[in-house]
């Protein structure tokens, strides 16, 4: 049975509304969108490479993915081949199960629906090359769905399609992966995006996109209530709070500044253009008030929340001087922005999802995503033990509107949800 997070007064504004407006997912009427919403893909490009990316050190005895021996060549250009974190980096950055020999929590079994808006014409290639340059594994399965019809092309949408689906894929080598393109950024053609993910039998679906709050935003989160499936967004950029982070009913994952030493982090702070802030219509949801009551001395900025929703919930690096190498078009781009965190954290979703039905046949997150990350970080041990705490200053440790609860320990999360 589905659990009830959220207030009892958010439940019935919930139920009154899908009950007056209907649902996309239903096939009934919606409210009118605002005439000027627009969804923006939160993507920063630092740079194109003339050659590839350096590949990075072999670390992994792993079934799936063969061990990478040297580093990728190429000479000059607009950047080097330094910057930019390979997989493997990210695998003990984030301490991913790959790095424990024999491991075989790697997506197997799950979908995993990547929405953007427009057309990557070049993503077919892309991936395969991206793939074979990273000795990663072809995806089991991989689907284009246009809902809307064939969309035009725009290079820096599809440039975010190619960084959601290739380290989506990379962070999940073995789950499948679905790219829905909807035909514009318009509020309702990526909506009905999301119903096709939805349709399509997706187990989380990443959106890599979003737009200005609106005061009617909370008639459209019963989009994202849908049992079975988890939804995750980037927070956007900027220190502004954007919507569909903002519902209740989605993962908001906000940016970091992570810095390596070989196979060591030697920091993670707060972007300082990370996403984020208090929702002016979203409601508190139960799990945040919880936390807050539970466990001051992480609470941070949701001591001050006053009601309302606080944005995002996780993060992830999204800097783009240390960002990631994405192949769009044969070219390589080094690029950041807190879209790099959302399709990596669908991608920690669907290993989660795979452990629980290794242990818990047909269990899965769903929308309880959120509640059950702030349920694990609900005591100070706790809280170390599953997020590294991403400080923004001495007196305000645990949570706060940049990088929400923190990065995760993947290998300790996915064992505790």
């Amino acid at each position: 049975m589905k659990k009830n997070y959220f207030k009892g007064k958010q439940t019935i504004a919930a139920l009154a509304l899908a009950l007056l407006a209907g649902s996309i997912l239903s096939g009934k009427s919606q409210p009118v969108p605002p005439s000027n919403w627009t969804a923006h893909h939160p993507l920063i490009v630092r740079g194109k490479f003339l050659g590839p990316p350096r590949k990075g050190t072999p670390f992994i005895k792993y079934p799936i993915i063969s061990d990478n021996k040297g580093k990728g060549g190429g000479g000059g250009g607009t950047l080097s081949a330094a910057p930019g974190y390979t997989p493997t980096d990210i695998y003990n950055a984030y301490n991913y199960p790959y790095i424990q020999n024999g491991n075989n929590i790697n997506g197997y079994g799950q979908t995993i629906a990547i929405v953007d808006a427009y057309a990557d014409p070049y993503i077919n290639s892309d991936l395969s090359a991206f793939d074979s340059y990273f000795r990663l594994p072809a995806p089991p399965s991989f689907k284009i769905l246009q809902p809307q019809g064939k969309p035009s092309n725009n290079s820096g949408w599809a440039t975010e399609e190619s960084l959601d689906v290739e380290w989506a894929h990379a962070m999940a080598p073995v789950a499948d992966i679905i790219l829905v393109e909807a035909k514009s950024a318009t509020l309702s053609n990526l909506l009905g995006a999301v119903e096709a993910a939805v349709k399509a039998k997706a187990t989380v679906v990443s959106m890599s996109w979003g737009g200005s709050e609106f005061s009617t935003e909370d008639s459209y989160d019963s989009n994202f209530d849908v049992n079975g499936v988890t939804f995750i967004a980037a927070s956007g950029d900027n220190h502004i709070v954007d919507w569909p982070a903002s519902s209740p009913y989605v993962v908001g994952v906000g940016g970091t500044t992570l810095t390596m030493s070989g196979t060591t982090v030697t920091s993670e702070t707060a972007w300082s253009d990370s996403g984020g802030g208090t929702s002016q219509y979203e409601s508190e949801p139960t799990w945040q008030y919880s936390f807050a009551q539970g466990n001051k001395t992480d609470a941070g900025a949701l001591n001050s929340a006053n009601g309302k929703r606080d944005v995002p919930d996780v993060s992830y690096d999204a800097d783009p001087n240390t960002g990631f190498p994405v192949l769009y078009g044969g070219s390589w781009y080094l690029v950041g922005g807190t879209s790099c965190g959302a399709p990596q954290w669908a991608a920690i979703t669907a290993l989660a999802n795979q452990k629980l039905n290794n242990t818990e046949l047909g269990t899965e997150l769903g929308g309880s995503l959120a509640p059950e990350l702030y349920g694990l970080a609900g005591t100070t041990t706790n809280y170390a033990t599953y997020f590294r705490d991403i400080l923004i200053s001495s007196s305000e440790v645990g949570y706060n509107t940049y990088t929400g609860l923190g990065s995760p320990d993947v290998n300790h999360l996915i064992s505790g949800l």
